[in-house]
């Protein structure tokens, strides 16, 4: 913790605030994308796509993922999607899973998680939409990759029930990005139109 502070005390200093740059932030932001991943501390949005302050609005939570539309209770999820849709008006929403995934591990390997029931509850919002996959025969068990990619596919379907985002879609304003992140190689995997997720050339 003392490196972090440290670092922290020092960043008017080892930053340029009297820039255009920073400046401009100060007016308002304006980002190019909403990005939703994990909260996983290795998954870092700005340095996978080397984005600058103010070019992209973050939502984050364990295994990256999107509550339905209209769930009952208040929603910091729901709140984060309205806004960037509604009011910053973003016109591209990336939904990046990443290997070595806790919470996709976990339902994967169906871990008893009555020690943790805040987390419990909140992964049961993506249990369903994992079901084929997760209750077949153990010979055809899926890899935790397999397992991930298809959360990052339901998180996008479960985004689409959200009526800024499907009005936006059907207006062509709004675009809809799959990203598989390998933390090891740091690979970002692309879901097709094909439904595969593919390495592309940069």
């Amino acid at each position: 913790m003392k490196a972090l502070l440290d670092r922290a005390r020092s960043f008017k200093r080892r930053v340029d605030f009297e820039s255009g740059e920073y400046r401009r932030l100060a007016e308002g932001q304006y980002p190019e994308a909403l990005f939703i991943t994990c909260s996983d501390s290795r998954v870092i949005p700005a340095l996978i796509t080397g984005a600058r302050p103010g070019e992209i609005f973050e939502l984050r939570n364990a295994g990256n993922i999107v509550p339905p539309h209209g769930r009952p209770g208040a929603s910091g999820e729901a709140a984060t999607i309205e806004y960037a849709l509604e009011v910053l008006g973003v016109q591209d929403v990336v939904v990046c899973g990443h290997s070595h995934c806790g919470a996709m591990g976990a339902l994967k390997s169906g871990d008893d998680l009555s020690a943790l029931p805040g987390v419990d509850a909140w992964l049961q919002l993506a249990r369903p939409r994992l079901a084929s996959v997760l209750d077949g025969a153990a010979a055809a068990a899926p890899s935790l990759p397999d397992v991930v990619q298809l959360n990052v596919v339901n998180q996008l379907a479960v985004l689409r029930g959200y009526p800024a985002a499907r009005r936006r879609l059907d207006e062509g304003r709004l675009r809809l990005h799959g990203w598989y992140y390998e933390v090891d190689t740091g690979q970002v995997h692309e879901l097709d139109e094909d439904g595969l997720f593919r390495v592309h050339a940069a």
